[in-house]
């Protein structure tokens, strides 16, 4: 079992810049990767960005060159570096983890955060 807590979410204006953090708890020695994922009422959860335990990094096209995710293995603690953001960029973002390579497929993910808000105002 894996307890995952994000946080760092908040309001910034379009052009702003956050970071994510999302803590890991528990069996966390074998897992393999871990994600970023947004959703918004009304619409499906989406791929945001994703890290396996060798470094490889996956992200959406809507996101390449202005987020970047990393990895504190020693802290257990994942991250997301959000840059340039745009008010299409607010949703609840969400932490992942498991013990295959699942990278962006939300449906496939069994260890969630609660999630945390982002929202970008014009």
């Amino acid at each position: 079992q894996v307890q995952l807590v994000e946080s760092g979410g908040g309001s910034v204006q379009a052009g702003g810049s956050l970071r994510l953090s999302c803590a890991a708890f528990g069996s966390t020695y074998s897992l393999v990767c871990m994600g970023w994922f947004r959703q918004v009422p009304g619409k499906e959860r989406e791929g945001v960005a994703a890290i396996d335990s060798e470094g490889t990094t996956k992200y959406a096209d809507s996101v390449k060159g202005r987020f970047s995710i990393s990895q504190d293995n020693a802290k257990n603690t994942l991250y997301l570096e959000m840059n340039s953001l745009k008010p299409e960029d607010t949703a609840m973002y969400y932490c992942a983890a498991d013990y295959a390579y699942y990278y962006l497929r939300a449906s496939a993910y069994n260890y969630w955060g609660q999630g945390t808000q982002v929202t970008v105002s014009s």
